[in-house]
């Protein structure tokens, strides 16, 4: 078993590009290089980067790979939102990707959480 694979975020990233790249065989072919290349990078990237990131040494590093997979995650709602609009996506099909993001999404950022991304707020009072 690969380091990445003992992630949950992995796995439901891993099922969003599958996802992703099913939905898209169906876009019209004036996408390819537009629509449907940039949903399958942006899905891609969640799922690698969270790969790449795991190899890494240290929090701080695979912390910084994090962000950029949450990243992806944000410019693939708008990719998806904008197909859901041009109706290349069903309605149901939207609800479905939208509900495999927000998973992924969530274990994503409890991910990021678990190795230090998140740190509580702090509250200083100052007193002279």
């Amino acid at each position: 078993m690969q380091p990445y694979e003992r992630f949950d975020a992995w796995k439901e990233s891993h099922k969003l590009v599958l996802a992703v790249y099913r939905v898209t065989k169906r876009f019209p072919g004036h996408e390819l290089y537009g629509l449907t290349s940039q949903s399958r990078r942006a899905a891609f990237s969640v799922a690698a980067n969270l790969v790449e990131g795991s190899a890494k040494r240290g929090g701080r590093e695979f912390r910084r790979y994090l962000d950029i997979s949450l990243a992806s995650l944000a410019e693939l709602t708008y990719a998806l939102r904008l197909a859901r609009d041009l109706e290349y996506l069903s309605e149901q099909e939207w609800i479905d990707l939208d509900a495999q993001r927000n998973r992924a999404g969530g274990l994503v950022w409890g991910l990021y959480a678990s190795v230090g991304g998140i740190r509580g707020k702090r509250t200083h009072t100052r007193q002279d």
